[in-house]
């Protein structure tokens, strides 16, 4: 009768026993009888909830999936001679781009006698990495390709905690609006009951005279 190397519920070994006692311990146990290892001498079986074990190798791919970095590399371009106005404008896209997860590609244009001047890119992507170093670190150091000079900034944190950061912040926002939309109910509603109590004050203070046609005699 065919063997099978059993292995119990919680990974405690019950060694080789034949397979019809297998199957039997299984039903015993309102158990599956799993086959983990088919290549091995003998065949290398667990006893199992099958569809519970399923179900959790489902739930711990979805997690993984979820939890993945999906990294993508953006790529922002300057030229060596770029003024302030322009390079800060330049440096807020790229921590936006950083915060969120992203790589950020870093592309220095050289044109004409600019050419003969490298260390104008470098000294720039240079000081970039100094101005951005809160939110991104160097992977590639700058290095020169034909007309332009690159460099690659990898962001401090994974893009799953960033948006973590960013559904925490929307959320935050949202429940700021809510509540200001509540103060906005409250106010209206206190400013038409005191609209309503001076209302009835005027009324109770006219007496009855101040209802009569004057031209009335009495």
């Amino acid at each position: 009768m065919p063997e099978v190397r059993l292995v119990g519920p919680d990974g405690e070994q019950i060694g080789i026993v034949a397979i019809a006692q297998a199957l039997q311990m299984a039903r015993d146990a309102d158990l599956d009888l799993v086959e983990v290892s088919g290549d091995a001498h003998p065949p290398v079986t667990r006893l199992m909830d099958y569809g519970k074990f399923k179900y959790e190798a489902a739930q711990k791919a979805r997690e993984s999936r979820r939890n993945q970095s999906n990294t993508v590399i953006k790529e922002m371009k300057l030229r060596p001679k770029i003024d302030e106005h322009d390079y800060a404008t330049k440096i807020g896209h790229v921590v936006r781009f950083l915060k969120g997860g992203d790589k950020v590609k870093i592309t220095i244009m050289f044109r004409g006698r600019e050419q003969s001047r490298p260390e104008l890119g470098l000294n720039l992507l240079q000081r970039l990495a100094e101005d951005v170093a809160a939110d991104g670190v160097m992977e590639q150091a700058p290095r020169q390709e034909g007309r332009n000079m690159h460099m690659v900034l990898a962001p401090t944190r994974k893009k799953s905690e960033a948006r973590a950061d960013q559904a925490a912040a929307r959320e935050s926002r949202m429940a700021e609006r809510a509540a200001a939309a509540e103060a906005d109910k409250s106010f209206e509603a206190e400013r038409r009951l005191a609209s309503q109590v001076e209302e009835t004050a005027k009324k109770k203070k006219r007496g009855p005279a101040d209802n009569m046609d004057p031209d009335v005699q009495l």
